[in-house]
This record gives C-alpha cells, sequence and structure tokens, in this order.
C-alpha cells in the first residue's frame, strides 16, 4: 500500500496507480478504464495545471511569470472530476483551448506552482483513499511508492495523430519542455512497467495492465 504523505497517519492512503508519460500516449483513456475497473476515483493532474495556465491568461498574467503565477496557483481553488471548475468557474473545455496548450508547459516549468499542485494532488489522494492519478511526474515525485507505476509512450507520429489540434511541432515542443524542465522532468520512474501503445487498441492496453494487478 502506498505510504501516505509526511504527517498524514498511516494506513490513511489507499491503493494508488500511477500513470505517466507524454501528451498522446493514452494515459487519460487507460486511467479512466483502469478507474472504472478498480472501483477508484481518477485524477487528472495535467487538468490541474492547464487551470493555473488558463487563470493566469484569463487574468492577463504572463505565464513565464514566476512570482504572479505561483502566487496564483496558491490562491487558485481548482476542482478536477468528469468536469473542471477554477474558482467556480467551469472551464472544462476552456483548459483544451490553443493559448492554454501553448502556455502549459511553461506554468509546469514553475518549480512553485509544482510543491502547491503536487502538495494538492497527495491530499486528493488522502481523501479518496487512493486512485488513479496520471500525469507526468506521479510515479517519479508525487507518489514514488505508488502500488503500481506505468509509463505510456508512443511513436511521434502516432501521438501527433490523437493530438492533432496541436500539431505535430507544437507536441514535440512540449515533449522538450517537459522533459528538459528543471522541476520534476517527465521520465520513466524506477520500478515503473513500460507500454507501447502504438499501433494497439485501448482494450488490448486494459487488458494487460489488469494482469499487473
Amino acid at each position: 500500500m502506498t505510504r501516505p504523505p509526511a504527517g498524514q497517519p498511516a494506513g490513511s492512503v489507499g491503493r494508488v496507480i500511477a500513470i505517466d508519460g507524454p501528451a498522446g500516449a493514452g494515459k487519460s483513456t487507460l486511467s479512466r478504464a483502469l478507474a472504472r475497473h478498480l472501483g477508484l476515483q481518477r485524477l487528472d493532474t495535467g487538468a490541474m495545471y492547464r487551470a493555473v495556465a488558463w487563470g493566469a491568461i484569463a487574468r492577463g498574467v504572463d505565464p513565464a511569470d514566476h512570482q504572479a503565477v505561483a502566487s496564483l496557483a496558491r490562491t487558485m481553488s481548482i476542482n478536477v472530476g468528469d468536469r473542471v471548475t477554477a474558482d467556480g468557474t467551469d472551464i472544462t473545455e476552456a483548459i483544451r483551448a490553443p493559448d492554454v496548450n501553448r502556455a502549459v508547459s511553461v506554468v509546469a516549468a514553475n518549480r512553485d506552482v509544482r510543491a502547491t499542485m503536487v502538495a494538492r494532488q497527495r491530499q486528493w489522494v488522502v481523501d479518496h483513499r487512493g486512485g488513479v492519478v496520471e500525469g507526468r511526474d506521479i510515479g517519479s515525485v508525487v507518489f514514488p511508492d505508488a502500488d503500481l507505476k506505468i509509463y505510456l509512450t508512443a511513436s511521434g507520429e502516432e501521438r501527433a495523430r490523437r493530438r492533432s489540434e496541436e500539431g505535430p511541432a507544437r507536441l514535440a515542443r512540449r515533449d522538450h519542455l517537459d522533459s528538459t524542465r528543471a522541476a520534476s522532468p517527465l521520465e520513466v520512474a524506477e520500478g515503473a512497467k513500460i507500454i507501447d501503445t502504438t499501433g494497439r487498441s485501448s482494450e488490448a492496453v486494459v487488458e494487460e495492465v489488469l494482469t499487473w494487478l
């Protein structure tokens, strides 16, 4: 069983499945399916960073302004579930807009923003007594003791096809920013099981993962 965050009582965290990987690798599809199969809640941590990026843009704050964006992240009320809300506003569709796509990797590279979001992600798991959590640093930083750590990948061509609204060049730029940032870069966590989803159906991927549980 995953260890609780510092300061939390033993036994306060249930089963945690950590799913990491680049954009378009299939994290959301897998996390939804596993959550249904296991009767767990699901958390898309990328939506949290997108919410902060949206908040900065909506307020006219430069996403690259480290201190201003960090302050915004600390004060925003963000709820991620079937719908995503920020300070009571439904932003589920808004966080997928092109301007957010362009800003989110810069916001996610902000060390202070990440510290705030990681604390919230760990608390979310305590509050929900476990969960299926997807992102880019879940197995490596947020829950290094997760019960199962998965790293999804796929060819650049496949991921670009799945994320056609972003385009190959922008997707490559996000990959570079996410994997080279100083704060919690995208990487394969120690002990993670790697799955290449290129050319595979979502059902086949889910079936393989379920054999590990």
